[in-house]
C-alpha cells in the first residue's frame, strides 16, 4: 500500500514562500512519476507542477517561474518550492503518485496567502 504524507503548508503572505515536502511510503517511488495538484474552493482540481522518473519537469503556466518541483529518490520524497506566492496561489495542495496506470493521493495540505 502506497502511502503519502504531505507537510509543509500554512498562511503566508502574498510574495512569501513557502515549501511543501511529501514523504512517500513505497519501493517503486524512483520509477514513479510524481506530482503536485491543487483545489481551490469551488474550483477543479488542477496539476502544478510533475517530476518524471529520469527529472524531467512540468509546469503549470500559472506558476512557471515561480515553483519548483523536486525530487530525492534516497528519500522517497518530492518537495514544491514556491516563491512569489499570490492570493490565486490559494488552495488545498495534493502530493500525487502514477506509475503504470494506478494512482495514489496525499491527504492534502492547505496553503493560504493572504495579508
Amino acid at each position: 500500500q502506497v502511502q503519502l504524507v504531505e507537510s509543509g503548508g500554512g498562511l503566508v503572505q502574498p510574495g512569501g514562500s513557502l515549501r511543501l515536502s511529501c514523504a512517500a511510503s513505497t519501493s517503486i517511488f524512483s520509477i514513479a512519476v510524481m506530482g503536485w495538484y491543487r483545489q481551490a474552493p469551488g474550483k477543479e482540481r488542477e496539476l502544478v507542477a510533475r517530476i518524471l522518473s529520469d527529472g524531467v519537469t512540468n509546469y503549470v503556466d500559472s506558476v512557471k517561474g515561480r515553483f519548483t518541483i523536486s525530487r530525492d529518490n534516497a528519500k522517497t520524497t518530492v518537495a514544491l518550492q514556491m516563491n512569489s506566492l499570490k492570493p490565486e496561489d490559494t488552495a488545498v495542495y495534493y502530493c500525487h503518485l502514477h506509475f503504470l496506470g494506478a494512482t495514489y493521493w496525499g491527504q492534502g495540505t492547505q496553503v493560504t496567502v493572504s495579508s
